[in-house]
């Protein structure tokens, strides 16, 4: 199982409390995480990422193992810790400003 951590904001949207664990077949990868995501909770669909190009929506970050994965291929492999359920992968909401 896949654990993903979410922002409060999409939490709430999706009505869902605390973590969550995802069933993930196959190679584990941002792209499939986020398509087993948008599945189980289709409230959070084009919200991570667009809905045509399926790009990274603007101030979504995506971090596991304490790494920035934001600018990985989407289908690059997550890290083994991840897939095996050892570490969380992060969505996170990022902040700007001045």
């Amino acid at each position: 199982m896949i654990r993903v951590v979410l922002p409060a904001s999409l939490r709430a949207l999706a009505r869902i409390d605390g973590d969550i664990e995802l069933d993930v077949r196959g190679v584990v990868t941002q792209r499939s995480v986020l398509d087993a995501l948008e599945a189980r909770y289709p409230a959070l669909s084009g919200t991570i990422r667009e809905h045509v190009t399926q790009r990274r929506r603007p101030f979504i970050r995506f971090f596991a193992c304490e790494r920035d994965l934001s600018h990985e291929p989407p289908d690059a492999p997550l890290p083994d810790a991840v897939a095996r359920g050892g570490e969380p992968f992060l969505i996170v909401g990022a902040i700007a400003g001045g």
